[in-house]
């Protein structure tokens, strides 16, 4: 407990990245050092005079810690430090990625296959039913998938809920503690992704003030997070054309779903499209193109080029391959199977791929 109490003041220290967190830890050694050691010590070893080192200020650090490990504790959440095995890989490649983050759920954050879907508050019936057939198509399609979003109302929890019905993992990344879910009408919502094996995940604690600038803030690690971002509806202007701009700059893909020129909520994504800042979108299909994705069509075909046989399968085949174009019949006599596991054996080759079923009960190998 000492140990995370340590990590969550550090982190908590204003303006601190991991790049200048680990210069620190490698010069004092470790978060415990930091809040120990006399302030002149630490200046010392720094060569620093910056305000953290403090002594009142380390100490002010600690105590909101105590309070927020209480919180954490009661709770049930879970941290997420940046040196631990489970934090988000793809966000360490963030230049401002947070020391810490904040969970309350399971889901897998360095699954195989993440995609962030963002847009308009306002989005309209053709935004959410495209929305809606995405989400289901890539469920669908792709294996070890997570939906991340930002729970806002529009396009964010439509995802969210697209996900959910079709058992996908979701995470909605939040612009403020876990203490309360923002907005509260999506607090729902957030029971079932959690529920159902997804996340609600923040890097603010929960005697956070929450601000304007933590919606953009937290566009940033719903950008990192995933392999690649989508955008749905957005008007000329948007949080959702920030997170595609932190995307790029992340050096993510950025995917835009075109919509009519005369409407207000396409206008963002029609822009994107139009500047080569995002790649046209009209179905999932063309996302697992665009990601080189193997599809779950794909992957089963893979495992079929040598697909397992039994005894029986094999020796049939075998026939076929040296007596091609036989009768049901003819291969029944001739080894001495009855019909009806020739027949069934026949129905399975097909299946898999293995044999050709010809006119008049007549069989040849694929």
């Amino acid at each position: 407990m000492q140990d995370l109490l340590y990590k969550i003041a550090f982190a908590s220290i204003r303006g601190i990245g991991i790049e200048l967190a680990q210069k620190l830890l490698d010069v004092v050694g470790s978060e415990k050092e930091f809040f120990s050691m006399p302030e002149e010590q630490l200046k010392q070893l720094t060569g620093g005079r910056s305000r953290i080192y403090k002594q009142d200020y380390r100490n002010q650090q600690i105590r909101k810690a105590e309070t927020e490990l209480k919180f954490l504790q009661n709770n049930n959440i879970k941290l997420l430090y940046y040196t631990d095995k489970d934090y988000p890989t793809r966000l360490l490649e963030a230049c401002d990625a947070p020391l810490l983050l904040y969970a309350s759920g399971s889901c897998n954050l360095n699954a195989r296959h993440m995609i962030s879907i963002v847009g308009t508050r306002h989005a309209t019936s053709y935004g959410i039913t495209m929305c809606r057939d995405i989400v289901r198509d890539l469920h669908d399609r792709i294996d070890d998938l997570v939906i991340v979003s930002g729970l806002a109302y529009g396009i964010d929890i439509t995802a969210h809920r697209a996900a959910l019905t079709t058992s996908t993992p979701t995470v909605a990344v939040m612009p403020r503690g876990l203490n309360r879910i923002y907005p509260a009408d999506h607090r729902n919502d957030a029971i079932n992704i959690v529920r159902d094996g997804g996340m609600v995940l923040t890097d603010y604690q929960s005697q956070d003030e929450i601000h304007k600038g933590n919606f953009l803030a937290r566009n940033r690690i719903i950008a990192a997070l995933s392999d690649c971002t989508l955008v749905v509806e957005s008007a000329a202007r948007g949080g959702a054309l920030v997170t595609a701009s932190l995307a790029q700059n992340y050096n993510r893909d950025v995917f835009a779903i075109p919509g009519r020129v005369s409407d207000e909520f396409s206008r963002g994504c029609n822009k994107l499209i139009h500047n080569n800042q995002a790649l046209c979108i009209t179905s999932a299909d063309d996302i697992t193109s665009a990601m080189r994705w193997d599809t779950k069509s794909t992957a089963a075909k893979q495992l079929e080029l040598f697909p397992q046989l039994n005894d029986e399968e094999q020796k049939i085949l075998d026939f076929l391959k040296a007596n091609s174009d036989s009768h049901i019949n003819t291969i029944s006599s001739q080894m001495g199977i009855p019909i009806y596991k020739v027949m069934s054996t026949l129905v399975d080759l097909d299946c898999k791929g293995l044999v050709i079923a010809l006119p008049g009960s007549r069989y040849a190998p694929h």
